[in-house]
């Protein structure tokens, strides 16, 4: 069991970092590259002439091939990493009497999602480069417990039974309720419409990505404990 549990999170992983990368380099990365302009001063926004931006061109995804490189090999083994803990926990899942099917994969894959980028999200958004946050410990701290608490809050939602099930909505309300680290002040060099937007997609792109991986990590996992 646990050789199939590994290689079919493994193959779902690296399918899915292909996946997510593909989807990264079409739409995340450009507006990640147009905040770095901002953020070095090639565009300003609004700047003392009157002007919006500068006239340089849009960024480009040419001649950046070892920074694309790496992004490939970050997706592949963080999907690979997420595939593990995702398919052991369907497996432990189904040892309680819950099937694991393809759809039942995507219902895990979303939860997944949600546990680990919607929720932490919320109150850090994705940053866009030019944009100032928060002292960066703290801010850690909060997303590690973020994560943990809506993982626990899923769960209890998920699989307990009479009123114990309430004590997950209040798990995934406490961190929202303590609320993130922030900074009493704005002053970001980047538009706030390109980061609205890099947030949006970001998000849209993590949503397809663990939507995939939940699928794949259960399609692979009946095909081979099939007969």
């Amino acid at each position: 069991m646990t050789k199939n549990l590994i290689s079919s999170a493994m193959l779902a992983g690296v399918v899915t970092g292909l996946i997510a990368a593909l989807l990264q380099f079409s739409f995340v990365i450009p507006s990640l590259l147009e905040g770095e302009l901002y953020e070095s001063g090639a565009r300003i926004h609004f700047a003392t002439d009157g002007s919006t931006q500068s006239d340089k061109g849009a960024p480009s995804l040419g001649g950046e091939m070892t920074r694309h490189a790496m992004t490939v090999a970050f997706n592949l083994v963080t999907f690979a990493g997420y595939g593990l803990i995702l398919l052991a926990a369907m497996v432990f899942a189904s040892g309680k009497g819950h099937a694991i099917t393809p759809k039942s994969g995507l219902i895990w894959g979303i939860a997944g999602f949600i546990t680990v980028q919607l929720a932490p999200a919320v109150g850090l958004p994705p940053e866009l480069p030019g944009t100032p946050a928060a002292e960066l410990a703290p801010r850690q701290i909060w997303w590690f417990c973020t994560i943990l608490a809506t993982a626990a809050g899923l769960a209890f939602i998920a699989f307990a039974k009479g009123p114990i099930a309430l004590v997950g909505i209040a798990l995934l309300a406490a961190p929202h309720i303590i609320g993130a680290p922030h900074l009493d002040t704005y002053y970001g060099v980047a538009p706030p419409e390109l980061s609205a937007h890099f947030v949006s997609l970001s998000l849209g792109v993590a949503l397809a990505g663990w939507s995939c991986l939940g699928f794949l990590c259960a399609w692979f996992w009946t095909k081979a404990n099939e007969g």
